[in-house]
């Protein structure tokens, strides 16, 4: 996949996209293939909040965890896709309903092993959460 572009990979109405993604409300914004970095905004929903009123924590790490992988793709030019060996993360501050940006980024590209920063910023562009993931590498299968 030479000619890899993140804005078509990653259409917001792709069949190939996960489900979990969908799920989320997962709408890519932009990337930037020589940093390895990823922009996704996430949409969620009523049933995401916990007794509190506030996003419950492991839905955010989700939104992080979806952004992270897909900086694999976007920094490798779609030939390697991860699976998460650690997540760890500092909530900043909660987030309330509403739509949330999430960016990420590949510090290093290894020959099995990428280390991974993300970023999620509430609607009013405060950050709320940092993560950091270590990812095994996988070959990204090829569309039959």
């Amino acid at each position: 996949m030479s000619d890899f572009d993140p804005a078509q990979f990653f259409r917001n109405d792709s069949p190939a996209a996960p489900a979990a993604a969908k799920h989320l409300g997962f709408e890519f914004q932009d990337a930037d293939t020589a940093r390895g970095w990823i922009k996704i905004k996430f949409n969620p929903k009523p049933e995401f909040l916990n007794p509190v009123g506030v996003i419950q924590g492991g839905f955010l790490m989700a939104m992080l965890d979806d952004t992270m992988g897909p900086a694999v793709l976007v920094k490798s030019g779609g030939k390697y896709m991860s699976s998460s060996i650690d997540l760890h993360a500092h909530y900043l501050r909660p987030v309330r309903l509403g739509p949330v940006i999430c960016e990420a980024e590949v510090i290093q590209l290894g020959r099995s092993v990428a280390y991974l920063e993300s970023k999620l910023f509430d609607e009013r562009g405060r950050l709320c959460v940092r993560a950091t993931s270590s990812a095994m590498l996988m070959k990204f299968p090829t569309p039959v």
